[in-house]
């Protein structure tokens, strides 16, 4: 089982960190997935953290703004968000990439959807 937390308002240009906590699964073995899902969108794939050290993965629209790490010891994953844009208004997911320990982001290549967190950025 996977849980977002740590959504909110912000500002334009602000920051905020969303947590992933895992339970329940052999959480060193699987890559994580962070996707979003923003209002009248498809829910899209935004960034992945492999398996023990394997790299990290970002889609354009957050790269270089927003930073995955994950913390084996605490089967956590956090998603450091950066120059927050109205566009990046959407419910966060976590999920765990079922078959694969690296990266993708197919979201059909992903399990274990928990309930998401909420972000709006917005002035």
């Amino acid at each position: 089982q996977l849980q977002a937390s740590g959504g909110g308002l912000v500002q334009p240009g602000g920051s905020l960190r969303l947590s992933c906590a895992a339970s329940g699964f052999g959480f060193d073995y699987y890559a994580i997935g962070w996707f979003r899902q923003g209002p009248g969108k498809e829910r899209e794939g935004i960034s992945c953290v492999a398996a023990r050290g394997g790299g990290t993965l970002y889609a354009d629209s957050v790269k270089g703004r927003f930073t995955i790490v994950r913390e084996n010891t605490k089967n956590m994953v956090y998603l450091q968000m950066n120059y927050l844009e109205p566009e990046d208004t959407a419910v966060y997911f976590c999920a765990r990439r079922r078959r694969y320990s690296g990266c993708g982001l197919i979201r059909s290549e992903y399990d274990n959807w928990g309930q998401g967190t909420q972000v709006t950025v917005s002035s």
